[in-house]
């Protein structure tokens, strides 16, 4: 029977929430699939910064180093800045465990209404990948004139040729495996940054040519920001940057109905590192402890861990399982118009499975 080890950090907010209702399907599936999940859970997060004035312990990459996968509920408190919480957790993980692509689904499962006015028989269906490790988020800069009314920010955004190409190389391999429109979309601001996004569309153009069945587009993100709206059936596998990749990941979850949808994976495709699955939405302060979050964001990028893990079928089955609840209607949380609990539609996911 394949065992795998699991970290557990459930974080702030509704992220407490939403793991438990993903560990109930992981137990419930692996017992169909003679799978063994053992959990550690870790209490990082804000609470552990309010005791300990840091976000996980000097020593959580160590301990986090031998699992098979992550499962992150959500980081985020109002009271703690942002830069805090993401440096402190989310950030030193992906770089540790060279978690270089980042990857979000954006599905319109039959039974959801976008909010947009699709034309008879449009789908969406796509991935927006996204480079993890480097670019805009790579934290190199600093302060002159700290706290004076002179004061300077320096942020230099960091572009290797490496990084690029195997963030690239990836998104065309996982347009190959798709088998859908087998299309590439590169994203970038090249007109503007004549530096950085020069060498990424050069670095592009230079992956394209090995991958001659896979068909390729070039946008501006303000032109992919406006075709992610005007024309989303037509997108396969988009590719971006760091912080290109975040927003239109953004976009990409409100297109397909609600980030109550949304997972994502932070991969290190080499499998030296163990990779981390986690909903997009975030921790949701608003709605925290009152048991209506809707946990699948969570239960899908658990179906995503499980594929990366190897056990296609099971992943295949969990996700069909969510599906099957939104097209039949019944049970669904606010964010999708309904007034169902977090348990409910829990409990909703565990009777499709049988």
């Amino acid at each position: 029977m394949p065992a795998f080890q699991i970290a557990v950090i459930a974080g702030d907010g509704v992220g407490v929430e939403v793991i438990p209702p993903a560990k109930r399907v992981l137990e419930h599936i692996g017992r169909r699939h003679q799978l063994q999940f053992t959990f550690q859970d870790f209490d990082w997060g804000s609470l552990h910064y309010f005791q300990h004035g840091r976000m996980m312990p000097a020593d959580a990459i160590d301990r986090l180093r031998p699992f098979d996968a992550i499962l992150l509920g959500a980081v985020g408190h109002p009271e703690i800045p942002d830069h805090i919480t993401l440096n402190g957790l989310l950030l030193p993980i992906r770089r540790a465990f060279d978690q270089y692509a980042n990857v979000r689904p954006a599905v319109l499962y039959p039974g959801v209404t976008s909010p947009l006015a699709l034309r008879k028989g449009e789908q969406i269906d796509f991935v927006v990948v996204r480079e993890n490790t480097e670019g805009e988020y790579a934290q190199v800069g600093g302060f002159v004139y700290h706290d004076q009314p002179e004061e300077v920010a320096i942020q230099t955004a960091v572009f290797t040729r490496r990084g690029i190409e195997r963030i690239v190389r990836f998104a065309f391999e996982l347009a190959e495996r798709r088998g859908k429109k087998k299309r590439v979309t590169s994203v970038t601001k090249s007109n503007a940054q004549g530096f950085s996004m020069v060498l990424w569309d050069r670095t592009f153009a230079d992956v394209a040519a090995e991958f001659p069945g896979i068909s390729t587009e070039s946008l501006l993100v303000d032109a992919a920001a406006m075709n992610f709206i005007r024309r989303p059936e037509s997108f396969d596998v988009v590719v971006g940057s760091n912080l290109f990749g975040d927003i239109l990941s953004d976009i990409s979850a409100i297109l397909v109905g609600s980030m109550g949808l949304a997972p994502s994976a932070n991969l290190d495709p080499t499998r030296r590192y163990p990779s981390m699955f986690e909903p997009v939405h975030g921790s949701a302060p608003d709605i925290a402890g009152k048991g209506v979050v809707n946990p699948l964001a969570t239960i899908l990028s658990a179906a995503m861990m499980l594929d990366h893990l190897g056990e296609t079928k099971a992943a295949a089955q969990l996700e069909q399982a969510v599906a099957d609840v939104l097209a039949g209607g019944r049970v669904r949380t606010a964010d999708l118009g309904g007034h169902s609990t977090t348990s409910e539609v829990t409990d909703a996911v565990l009777e499709k499975l049988g």
